[in-house]
């Protein structure tokens, strides 16, 4: 991936500002979306937009109006090279709608459409488009167009990610806290690899973040907090650790005791001289749909959803016009696939015999993910945020089933580096 990194920070303040407004304090909702699926058709309208409206867009991009539409474009084209992300975005505007030549010169192909004045057809149009670019997971745009609607505002996303290291899965029931009672999907794993794990001190207390390395350039960072912190700011902390935008302690660094949240570090028997990182979590899947509108002011949208008879995009179509529809759809999963043969493997090692007692003294890191907690999707390399989201419900063991389809049978894990 390739985006300046101005661009990156500009995205990443978005998405932190975003899950502060749109995840409940008390965590008990789960959701998922994605600032850098809106984020270039906020810059590509405020190109076109001309005065409060443009200077609305322009606070809400985090950058220059005038520098909006390449910066946009220099995006877009950076996630259509991102592995395992299908992230899908849309601008529709009515056949009859004058567009600026010059404006819609500058627009992404991929990101232009036609609306036909028809509900019924309109529907099946965007339906079709958000099926297609998303490979499925999405199978509806989340915006009813009426015979009025002029323009349409919508984003897409479908992050799959394959671990270079998977999970053993394994049923297991909550003991306490939230899900106490519950029969979940747990997924456990362990690794010497201790940087693995940080913690950072961040305005909701301490953060506790965990890395999962996936094969493709993007990692799913797992966030925990203390019970009582707002969820929001968790996971607003949250970004900030990921993307070293504060600083944090690793594993090799942190205190014996309990220095984070779901954290216990100490010293430990074992067989082999490497220290581990001995990880519990439970498997999602969340999905969510939001109404971009419902945060105008956030989105730099407030004035440019107004009637004016003058317009707010002089630069981008010769009528008045307001944005009158603006969603996103997202998907998000999390579990490990084809490991049962591996998870019976590692089981009839541990009953082959009466093993001596164990001769090393070593650093033991135990963290574990057993209450709500947030997860965000980060491209390596540039540490862009693709995807944040909150889990308030676990992956229930009776329904953890997943299509064969979903992934190539024939490919083999990879070890983590």
């Amino acid at each position: 991936m390739s985006a300046r990194s101005s661009t990156v920070r500009a995205v990443n303040r978005l998405t932190g500002r975003w899950v502060e407004a749109a995840v409940a304090a008390d965590g008990r909702t789960g959701t998922v979306l994605t600032a850098a699926g809106v984020w270039p058709l906020l810059a590509l309208l405020a190109d076109g937009a001309g005065g409060r409206a443009r200077a609305e867009l322009a606070g809400a991009l985090g950058i220059p109006a005038g520098r909006a539409a390449g910066a946009a474009r220099e995006l877009l084209a950076a996630l259509g090279r991102v592995r395992g992300l299908q992230a899908a975005t849309g601008l529709w505007t009515r056949a009859d709608l004058p567009l600026d030549p010059e404006w819609a010169a500058g627009l992404p192909e991929e990101a232009q459409g036609t609306l036909g004045g028809d509900p019924v057809a309109d529907r099946v149009l965007l339906d079709e488009w958000a099926a297609a670019r998303t490979g499925g997971l999405v199978d509806r745009m989340p915006v009813e167009p009426t015979a009025d609607t002029r323009l349409v505002l919508a984003s897409a996303l479908a992050l799959r990610l394959r671990w270079l290291r998977p999970f053993r899965e394994w049923p297991g029931t909550m003991r306490e806290g939230p899900w106490a009672g519950r029969e979940v999907l747990r997924l456990l794993r362990t690794t010497s690899l201790l940087h693995r794990v940080r913690v950072a001190g961040t305005p909701a207390g301490p953060v506790t973040v965990l890395e999962v390395v996936g094969d493709g350039g993007v990692d799913v960072h797992l966030v925990l907090g203390a019970a009582d912190a707002p969820a929001g700011q968790v996971l607003a902390g949250g970004i900030a650790a990921a993307t070293r935008a504060v600083p944090s302690v690793d594993g090799f660094a942190l205190p014996e005791g309990a220095p984070g949240p779901g954290l216990r570090v100490g010293v430990g028997a074992a067989y082999r001289p490497e220290p581990r990182l001995s990880v519990d979590t439970v498997a999602f899947s969340v999905d969510a749909e939001h109404d971009l509108l419902e945060h105008a002011g956030l989105f730099g949208l407030e004035t440019a959803r107004t009637r004016d008879a003058a317009g707010h995009f002089p630069g981008a179509v010769r009528e008045p016009l307001l944005i009158d529809a603006g969603r996103q759809a997202a998907v998000a999963r999390f579990h490990a696939k084809g490991f049962e043969a591996a998870a019976v493997t590692a089981f009839g090692a541990v009953g082959a015999g009466v093993l001596p007692p164990p001769p090393y003294r070593v650093r033991t890191i135990d963290v574990r993910f057993d209450r709500p907690f947030g997860f965000l999707a980060v491209q390596r390399s540039s540490r862009l945020v693709l995807a944040a989201g909150w889990v308030a419900e676990p992956l229930a063991y009776v329904a953890a089933e997943y299509e064969d389809e979903d992934w190539d049978e024939d490919e083999g894990w990879d070890d983590e580096e």
